[in-house]
């Protein structure tokens, strides 16, 4: 029994022993339960505060990777960058992982949680909680933190061009190579106003790939979750992958993902992030304006959230490359005609070839079937042209280095040699003591003539060196004069370096390049022009451009002398002008000068035409376009005079100046414009918005000194807006309708402006250096359509002076290519703009010739 009893009593000790044993152990489990929780909580709340700095970042990700045996995934999922609906799924597998993991620490053996509690002690975990909770909340409020991962999946699918542009921008010191060859890119755009067509890929990248980058990123990190060792350490490298946002991988690769981050904790703390945004940015923006953002839209968007290796090695290399293209190869051409070369005029091997040169054939233009790409000298000692208006009196001798026409025509006053100059009093054969008395005899004989006012554009054949168009001028007047390149060594040459409108031509066996009834008045000062033979055919030519009721005036020596040979002609003269009706208004004789003038006058009806006893010169059938000028052979016939009051020719047009902004009255309603609207509607349209252009942008935005710039070319005219709003300046401008273009050169004319029909697949018949300022709008991406574009930039740098400018507006693709081929020419870029898929460039010819030169045997005398 006391055995028994005292069995017992031991048993009950034991017992008692036995149950507090357990309750240390229920209570160590306890403790540990408390520290798992408390760990996991450590390691959750950096994920919600996503604005903790970067050194805390590393710091809180330290007891994460020790408790996932030091593991590390390449590639984990960004909330940010997540559809919602992944989001969603994501809390709630990390609920479920945060469940689980308190069941399996129960689950497991009592060494493995001792061998925890001795790895890491109680009080260490308590005390790294509290300072990365004193972190937190200073840097931001806990409320905040909560509200984070609800805006992170709106954040990505609502504000897609905010995630660009913060990739674009860059990640503080954390730069990607592809935001580093768009900053190099954007640094090239002159006065901050372009934004280059690389750039404009790079800043598309993710933009329209953004869900794909996101699949491709959650399935990386996929692979990443399948090495983790537990649910819980999956959690928690999920969690350490959102707070290394922008960290590198492996030393290797940067997630661009870094940016949805970066805008949310730019949002909430306004600190270290956003100040390392580009001045003069937005911490959303990338280009100065929203206008240029749009450029995004045109451009090819890449693969992914991430560029590839071959478009980035691509936009460095174009960062990288040189100012000059060696790859164009540019040579002087070797001429016979040196610096005077004009390809169309100076073929001499189909000049040769011509089977006759009776109507002047050889003077007419012959261009070579593929347009040169070689460049024109400059003469020797070439300076910069005298400004306007003292260029009318004198200009460099070396500039246009002949003297032949000074020892021909000095006595007549044409042109002397002074020193370094070569000068013009103003003379010309019919007028020795000056032009400016000419042209006032000429008013005085027909008062209705009224320079300036009802006539104010007209036609000088065989111009001389253009010193009665140069002194027109003076009453309001614009003349195209014309002359061929004969014997008159450079006549056009000079007036064009005086400042004068002038081009190279010939009244030979084809019409000229001017629409029908477009001339107030045409003038021939001893021009040399066989009016009267073969019927009359080149007279005729004349009637075809000259407007019903305007004027030609002839001063010759058969108007006023009797001899054998002018009396026969004044006599055939008289004839040929009867039969065409034209009415005789005077013929008088200058005092001061001893010339004389007749001045006839163009009908207004066909009533004098259907009364004709004879019908010669014939009337044109009606299938003859009078307005087919391009290499039209000409007709001896005449076209009717239109009637009908809607009908261009009908009636005169307003006065000068009125008539430049006021629709022509024959442009309807009914009619459709170039750009769609009803004509007249159309014509305000063009010439408000060429008001607007020139005004804000070309006369103050380019730096361009106006006070340099007289002789100008529009390249593509349509409506002349370019030159109408061009016209309180003391400059001319040649507006040039290209043939394959809409016929508004009448219009253009209507409107007291001129210009010719021209191809630019050929030259134009001008002399190198001619022009201070040459204008593209839409021509050069139409053009090379057709034929080669660097033969058209030749010509360009062929009629332009050194240091003139050329102003280009085309598409982005065309202006990028016109840049890089003028850059290799030594060309100044003063200004490069684009906007959507248009673009603007402004450059300035150099003085820079190449070294190697090129024969051009077809024009080698």
């Amino acid at each position: 029994m006391a055995l028994g009893k005292y069995s017992r009593v031991d048993n009950r000790r034991s017992s008692s022993s036995s149950y507090c044993s357990t309750v240390t152990i229920v209570i160590f489990v306890g403790l540990c339960l408390v520290g798992v929780w408390m760990m996991t909580s450590s390691s959750v709340v950096p994920v919600q505060n996503v604005d903790v700095p970067q050194e805390n970042k590393n710091e809180v990700s330290e007891p994460v990777n020790k408790s996932n045996g030091g593991n590390t995934k390449q590639f984990e999922d960004n909330p940010g960058d997540l559809p919602e609906d992944a989001t969603k799924g994501d809390s709630t597998v990390n609920s479920e992982n945060s469940s689980n993991s308190q069941e399996n620490q129960e689950e497991k053996p009592e060494e493995k949680i001792e061998e925890k509690i001795e790895d890491k002690p109680e009080e260490k975990i308590e005390e790294k909680i509290e300072e990365k909770s004193e972190e937190n909340t200073e840097e931001k409020p806990e409320e905040r933190s909560e509200e984070k991962p609800e805006e992170k999946p709106e954040t990505n699918e609502d504000n897609k061009p905010d995630d660009v542009s913060n990739t674009e921008t860059g990640n503080g010191e954390n730069k990607t190579e592809d935001g580093e060859s768009k900053k190099n890119n954007e640094e090239k755009n002159s006065d901050g106003a372009e934004t280059k067509k690389d750039g404009g890929e790079n800043g598309s990248d993710g933009q329209g790939d953004s869900e794909e980058g996101s699949a491709e990123k959650k399935s990386e990190s996929k692979d990443g979750e399948l090495k983790s060792d537990s649910n819980e350490s999956e959690k928690k490298s999920e969690n350490s992958g959102e707070a290394k946002d922008g960290e590198k991988v492996n030393g290797q690769i940067e997630e661009k993902v870094e940016q949805n981050d970066n805008k949310e904790s730019n949002e909430s703390s306004g600190g270290k992030k956003e100040n390392e945004q580009p001045k003069n940015q937005s911490p959303n923006e990338v280009y100065p304006s929203g206008a240029q953002t749009e450029l995004l839209n045109e451009t090819t968007t890449q693969n992914g959230a991430w560029s590839t290796q071959a478009t980035e090695s691509k936009n460095e290399m174009e960062a990288q490359a040189p100012t000059e293209q060696t790859g164009y190869g540019w040579k002087v051409c070797n001429v016979t005609a040196g610096s005077d070369y004009i390809p169309c005029l100076d073929n001499l091997q189909a000049i040769r070839s011509l089977r006759s040169t009776k109507h002047y054939e050889h003077r007419e233009r012959h261009c070579p079937e593929q347009a040169p790409t070689c460049l024109v000298s400059l003469p020797e000692g070439y300076k910069r042209s005298i400004e306007w208006p003292k260029s009318r009196e004198k200009i460099w001798y070396y500039n246009v280095p002949h003297t032949k026409l000074a020892e021909i025509k000095g006595h007549q006053n044409w042109v002397k040699v002074s020193g370094e100059y070569l000068t013009f009093p103003g003379g010309g054969t019919q007028f020795k003591h000056g032009a400016l008395h000419y042209i006032e005899f000429i008013e005085g004989a027909v008062p209705d003539i009224a320079w300036g006012k009802r006539s104010r554009v007209i036609l000088d054949v065989g111009c001389g060196v253009a010193s009665f168009g140069g002194f027109l001028f003076d009453k309001d007047v614009l003349t195209m004069s014309f002359a061929p390149k004969d014997e008159h060594e450079a006549q056009v040459q000079f007036a064009l370096e005086r400042g004068i409108p002038a081009i190279s031509a010939v009244m030979g066996t084809k019409r000229l390049p001017y629409p029908s009834r477009v001339f107030d008045v045409v003038h021939c000062a001893r021009c040399r022009v066989p009016w009267h033979i073969e019927g009359g055919k080149l007279l005729l030519e004349l009637n075809r451009v000259l407007r019903p009721g305007g004027f030609f005036v002839w001063s010759a020596t058969p108007v006023y002398q009797k001899g054998a040979e002018d009396a026969g002609i004044w006599s055939a003269m008289k004839e040929l002008t009867k039969a065409m009706c034209w009415e005789t208004i005077s013929i008088s004789k200058d005092t001061v000068n001893k010339v004389g003038a007749a001045i006839y006058k163009k009908p207004t009806s066909n009533e004098c035409y259907e009364k004709r006893s004879l019908s010669e010169p014939p009337i044109c059938p009606e299938s003859d376009d009078p307005n087919a000028a391009w290499n039209v052979p000409l007709q001896a016939c005449m076209h009717k005079v239109p009637v009908d009051a809607s009908e261009r020719g009908s009636q005169w047009p307003e006065q000068w100046p009125a008539r430049l902004e006021k629709p022509p009255y024959w442009l309807l309603s009914s009619q459709v414009g170039v750009y769609g609207k009803a004509a007249p509607e159309d014509f305000t349209a063009d010439h408000e918005h060429w008001k607007r252009v020139v005004t804000k942008s070309y006369l103050s935005g380019m730096g361009i000194d106006w006070s340099h710039v007289r002789n100008v070319m529009d390249m593509r005219a349509v409506y002349g807006g370019f030159a109408a709003a061009l016209k309180d300046l003391s400059i001319w401008v040649m507006n040039v309708v290209t043939i394959d273009s809409p016929d508004t050169l009448p219009i253009i004319y209507e409107r007291g402006l001129f210009g010719m029909y021209h191809d630019w697949c050929e030259s134009f018949s001008t002399y190198p250096r001619s022009y201070d300022l040459l204008h593209a709008d839409h021509l050069f991406s139409k053009v090379k359509k057709r034929c080669n574009l660097v033969g058209v930039v030749v010509e360009v740098d062929r009629i332009l002076r050194p240091e003139g400018k050329l102003i280009v507006r085309d598409d982005v693709e065309t202006i990028n290519e016109l840049e890089k081929m003028l850059k290799s020419m030594h060309w100044e870029v003063r200004l490069t703009y684009s906007k959507d898929n248009e673009a603007l460039l402004c450059v300035q010819k150099s003085q820079w010739r190449p070294q190697e030169s090129e024969t051009i045997t077809y024009a080698i005398a």
